[in-house]
């Protein structure tokens, strides 16, 4: 497979692929029937092969999305050198659901130094030396790893064999988890170079913390872009809200959400959550899309305070 000139800013996250369950909206209309791990393999292999051919060249992973990692290390078995591609995954949280929809946690979060140490040989024995970036999953301002000196030395000691550490956030603080991040150095030197975080239209709030990283030279990941689904499939309200711009900008809600991204200038690579070639494809327009000054403000309306927008997150049904 030969690489297209121009890569994506936009990359490929698989939570919503590599697992049956997840709280995206559209899941039944989305997904192969009955999921099965065999349906699901092919399923994120033909998201992988479009992704690549159009230029995406990040793919984001986690010990926690089901069989993510074993689906993206099956695919990258068989293409062979693939330049330029950026694999990155994360530890932190283990999977539960058994490959059930139903069940209850699907996901337990643990950050300690036994759960790194666990986590990080398997998504080594998986993905081997293709590993680019590791990052702590979903790191809030209480996490273990912005206060435990031993943890941090070992995530140190990962990048200085090559690994890029970095970490997620997640919840109506993730500023505060952000610039708690940025302070943290070993031996002198800046311990995580890399920062993903939600931000979309609904949940703006980390936009300073975000801007203050990329100054600080750190690479910025956004996940969420299209709020689980909520920005690409709109309620009544909502839609009055994005309708006028995304007609005026000929995009489709789900791009114009993620153009909206695209136009941080502190955003290095926005993550499509796409579980389609169909959805991706439409996902990669927002590179397209051009907004003025008048429509990014008339985008920022719909924006809710963080612990609305986290509490209605929270109860999402996982499907």
């Amino acid at each position: 497979m030969s690489a297209p000139p121009s890569p994506r800013r936009i990359g490929l996250g698989l939570a919503a692929v590599g697992r049956p369950g997840y709280l995206t909206l559209g899941r039944d209309r989305d997904l192969p029937p009955g999921r099965g791990v065999d349906a699901m393999r092919d399923r994120v292999h033909e998201l992988l092969d479009a992704a690549w051919a159009a230029g995406v060249r990040h793919i984001d992973a986690a010990r926690s999305y089901g069989r993510a990692e074993e689906f993206l290390a099956d695919w990258l078995r068989t293409r062979g050198e693939l330049p330029g591609l950026v694999v990155s995954s994360k530890w932190g949280y283990t999977y539960t659901a058994d490959w059930r929809i139903d069940a209850e946690p699907h996901e337990v979060k643990d950050h300690s130094p036994a759960a790194y140490e666990r986590q990080l040989a398997q998504t080594r024995q998986l993905l081997g030396d293709r590993l680019a970036l590791y990052q702590v999953h979903s790191v809030t301002p209480g996490s273990p790893v912005l206060v435990d000196r031993a943890l941090q030395r070992r995530l140190a000691e990962l990048a200085a064999e090559g690994v890029t550490v970095g970490l997620s956030v997640s919840g109506p603080a993730q500023g505060d988890a952000i610039r708690a991040a940025l302070a943290l150095t070993v031996d002198g030197e800046p311990l995580f170079r890399s920062v993903q975080a939600t931000w979309n239209l609904l949940e703006p709030s980390a936009g300073a913390a975000l801007a203050e990283a990329h100054a600080a030279g750190r690479s910025v990941i956004v996940k969420e872009a299209v709020a689980n689904g909520r920005l690409a499939t709109p309620d009544p309200d909502l839609a009055r809200v994005l309708s006028p711009v995304a007609d005026a900008a000929g995009a489709s809600y789900d791009a114009l959400a993620l153009a909206a991204v695209l136009h941080q200038p502190w955003a290095d690579v926005v993550l499509s959550g796409a579980a389609t070639t169909a959805q991706l494809a439409s996902n990669l327009d927002a590179e397209a899309v051009r907004l003025t000054a008048d429509q990014l403000a008339a985008l920022a309306a719909p924006a809710e305070p963080p612990r609305a927008y986290w509490a209605h997150r929270s109860a999402m049904p996982w499907t």
